[in-house]
Protein backbone atom coordinates (compact mmCIF):
# COMPACT_ATOMS: atom_id res chain seq x y z
CA UNK A 1 0.00 0.00 0.00
CA UNK A 2 1.24 3.54 -0.99
CA UNK A 3 1.85 5.92 1.35
CA UNK A 4 -0.47 9.25 0.69
CA UNK A 5 1.89 12.20 0.70
CA UNK A 6 1.75 15.34 2.95
CA UNK A 7 1.17 18.31 0.54
CA UNK A 8 3.80 20.38 2.98
CA UNK A 9 7.24 19.61 3.98
CA UNK A 10 7.51 19.93 7.56
CA UNK A 11 9.96 21.22 9.98
CA UNK A 12 12.07 19.71 13.06
CA UNK A 13 8.76 19.46 15.30
CA UNK A 14 7.01 17.23 12.54
CA UNK A 15 4.78 20.31 11.69
CA UNK A 16 4.08 21.65 8.04
CA UNK A 17 5.63 24.25 6.76
CA UNK A 18 4.70 26.48 3.92
CA UNK A 19 6.72 24.68 1.45
CA UNK A 20 5.08 22.55 -0.98
CA UNK A 21 6.10 18.84 -0.93
CA UNK A 22 7.44 17.94 -3.97
CA UNK A 23 5.37 15.16 -6.06
CA UNK A 24 2.32 17.20 -4.63
CA UNK A 25 2.61 20.18 -6.63
CA UNK A 26 -1.01 19.20 -8.67
CA UNK A 27 -2.95 20.20 -5.71
CA UNK A 28 -1.73 23.45 -5.74
CA UNK A 29 -2.31 24.04 -9.35
CA UNK A 30 -5.98 23.14 -8.58
CA UNK A 31 -6.09 19.70 -9.96
CA UNK A 32 -8.17 17.01 -8.63
CA UNK A 33 -10.96 17.11 -6.00
CA UNK A 34 -11.36 17.37 -2.23
CA UNK A 35 -12.28 15.10 0.24
CA UNK A 36 -12.92 14.32 3.66
CA UNK A 37 -10.01 12.18 5.80
CA UNK A 38 -12.05 10.07 8.74
CA UNK A 39 -9.71 8.80 11.45
CA UNK A 40 -10.10 5.27 11.40
CA UNK A 41 -8.31 1.80 11.03
CA UNK A 42 -7.03 1.58 7.16
CA UNK A 43 -9.01 -1.74 5.61
CA UNK A 44 -8.49 -3.12 2.30
CA UNK A 45 -12.62 -5.15 1.08
CA UNK A 46 -12.61 -7.50 -1.35
CA UNK A 47 -16.15 -7.68 -3.28
CA UNK A 48 -17.61 -10.00 -5.60
CA UNK A 49 -20.97 -9.17 -6.88
CA UNK A 50 -21.76 -7.11 -3.78
CA UNK A 51 -20.65 -9.20 -1.25
CA UNK A 52 -17.65 -9.15 0.86
CA UNK A 53 -14.98 -12.11 0.11
CA UNK A 54 -12.58 -11.34 1.77
CA UNK A 55 -11.36 -8.46 4.67
CA UNK A 56 -7.72 -7.28 5.10
CA UNK A 57 -6.09 -4.78 7.34
CA UNK A 58 -3.23 -2.55 7.29
CA UNK A 59 0.16 -4.11 8.27
CA UNK A 60 1.64 -1.57 10.96
CA UNK A 61 5.77 -1.35 9.75
CA UNK A 62 8.40 -2.59 11.94
CA UNK A 63 10.69 -0.21 13.55
CA UNK A 64 13.46 -1.31 10.79
CA UNK A 65 10.54 -0.17 8.07
CA UNK A 66 10.11 2.61 9.18
CA UNK A 67 13.59 3.69 9.62
CA UNK A 68 13.92 2.75 5.76
CA UNK A 69 10.49 4.12 5.06
CA UNK A 70 9.08 1.24 3.59
CA UNK A 71 4.68 0.52 4.04
CA UNK A 72 4.25 -2.75 4.32
CA UNK A 73 0.61 -3.98 2.37
CA UNK A 74 -2.03 -5.42 4.35
CA UNK A 75 -2.78 -8.70 5.74
CA UNK A 76 -5.72 -10.98 6.07
CA UNK A 77 -8.14 -9.70 8.72
CA UNK A 78 -10.04 -12.61 10.85
CA UNK A 79 -13.15 -13.07 12.00
CA UNK A 80 -12.32 -15.21 15.11
CA UNK A 81 -9.40 -13.14 16.12
CA UNK A 82 -10.18 -10.85 19.11
CA UNK A 83 -8.09 -7.94 17.74
CA UNK A 84 -10.56 -7.63 14.25
CA UNK A 85 -13.38 -7.91 16.21
CA UNK A 86 -14.45 -4.16 15.62
CA UNK A 87 -13.18 -4.28 12.24
CA UNK A 88 -15.67 -7.06 10.78
CA UNK A 89 -18.63 -5.13 13.14
CA UNK A 90 -17.78 -2.31 10.75
CA UNK A 91 -17.64 -4.60 7.52
CA UNK A 92 -20.50 -5.91 9.00
CA UNK A 93 -22.50 -2.60 9.20
CA UNK A 94 -21.56 -1.87 5.80
CA UNK A 95 -23.82 -2.19 2.63
CA UNK A 96 -21.89 -2.89 -0.36
CA UNK A 97 -24.83 -4.48 -2.29
CA UNK A 98 -23.76 -2.09 -5.24
CA UNK A 99 -19.88 -1.85 -4.52
CA UNK A 100 -18.49 -2.68 -7.78
CA UNK A 101 -16.15 -5.90 -7.57
CA UNK A 102 -12.47 -5.52 -7.13
CA UNK A 103 -10.61 -5.11 -3.35
CA UNK A 104 -11.52 -1.48 -1.89
CA UNK A 105 -9.06 0.39 0.61
CA UNK A 106 -11.55 1.81 3.28
CA UNK A 107 -11.58 3.58 6.77
CA UNK A 108 -13.04 1.13 9.19
CA UNK A 109 -14.61 3.58 11.27
CA UNK A 110 -17.31 4.27 14.23
CA UNK A 111 -17.36 2.96 18.28
CA UNK A 112 -14.32 1.07 19.51
CA UNK A 113 -12.25 2.56 16.18
CA UNK A 114 -9.28 4.71 16.98
CA UNK A 115 -11.79 6.62 20.05
CA UNK A 116 -14.18 6.97 17.50
CA UNK A 117 -13.75 11.02 17.01
CA UNK A 118 -16.64 11.15 14.36
CA UNK A 119 -18.98 10.34 17.41
CA UNK A 120 -20.76 7.40 14.89
CA UNK A 121 -23.53 5.41 16.62
CA UNK A 122 -22.54 2.25 14.82
CA UNK A 123 -19.50 0.86 13.07
CA UNK A 124 -18.84 1.16 9.19
CA UNK A 125 -16.40 1.07 6.05
CA UNK A 126 -15.98 4.15 4.37
CA UNK A 127 -14.44 3.87 0.64
CA UNK A 128 -12.14 6.23 0.59
CA UNK A 129 -10.79 5.15 -3.00
CA UNK A 130 -14.63 5.53 -5.52
CA UNK A 131 -17.79 7.56 -4.65
CA UNK A 132 -16.00 9.91 -2.15
CA UNK A 133 -17.77 12.90 -0.81
CA UNK A 134 -16.33 15.89 -2.41
CA UNK A 135 -16.05 19.24 -0.30
CA UNK A 136 -16.50 22.55 -2.30
CA UNK A 137 -14.07 25.05 -2.35
CA UNK A 138 -11.12 23.93 0.13
CA UNK A 139 -8.03 26.64 0.07
CA UNK A 140 -4.94 25.48 -1.70
CA UNK A 141 -2.76 27.54 0.08
CA UNK A 142 -1.23 27.02 3.75
CA UNK A 143 -2.62 29.65 5.07
CA UNK A 144 -5.93 29.12 3.51
CA UNK A 145 -5.80 25.78 4.88
CA UNK A 146 -4.67 26.30 8.21
CA UNK A 147 -7.53 28.70 8.84
CA UNK A 148 -10.10 26.20 7.04
CA UNK A 149 -9.27 23.50 9.44
CA UNK A 150 -10.13 25.71 12.48
CA UNK A 151 -14.19 25.43 11.33
CA UNK A 152 -14.40 22.59 9.47
CA UNK A 153 -16.41 20.06 10.48
CA UNK A 154 -16.95 16.74 9.14
CA UNK A 155 -19.62 16.72 6.53
CA UNK A 156 -19.52 12.45 7.18
CA UNK A 157 -20.83 13.65 11.19
CA UNK A 158 -21.60 17.33 11.38
CA UNK A 159 -20.68 18.42 14.84
CA UNK A 160 -17.59 16.72 14.93
CA UNK A 161 -14.55 17.79 13.82
CA UNK A 162 -12.89 16.89 10.34
CA UNK A 163 -9.59 14.85 10.71
CA UNK A 164 -8.13 16.45 7.30
CA UNK A 165 -8.37 16.66 3.81
CA UNK A 166 -7.48 14.10 1.18
CA UNK A 167 -7.19 15.50 -2.91
CA UNK A 168 -7.73 13.09 -5.35
CA UNK A 169 -6.03 13.73 -8.77
CA UNK A 170 -8.14 11.56 -11.72
CA UNK A 171 -4.87 9.94 -12.47
CA UNK A 172 -5.24 7.99 -9.22
CA UNK A 173 -2.78 10.23 -7.04
CA UNK A 174 -3.63 11.40 -3.83
CA UNK A 175 -2.02 13.35 -1.01
CA UNK A 176 -3.36 14.89 2.31
CA UNK A 177 -3.23 17.15 5.19
CA UNK A 178 -4.38 16.83 8.39
CA UNK A 179 -5.68 19.94 10.60
CA UNK A 180 -3.29 18.16 13.64
CA UNK A 181 -0.31 19.15 10.91
CA UNK A 182 -0.88 22.90 11.62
Amino acid sequence: MQKIETIFDRDERFRVTPKIRAGTEWVFANEGIATEKVDGTNVRLSIQSGKVIRVEKRRNPTTEEKAQGIEPDYIDAHRDAPEDKHIFRAVDGTDTATWPDGAWPCEAIGPKIQGNPLGLQNPICYPFSFRPIEIPSVPRTYEGLRAFFKTFDSIYSPGHKAEGIVFHHPDGRMAKIKARDF
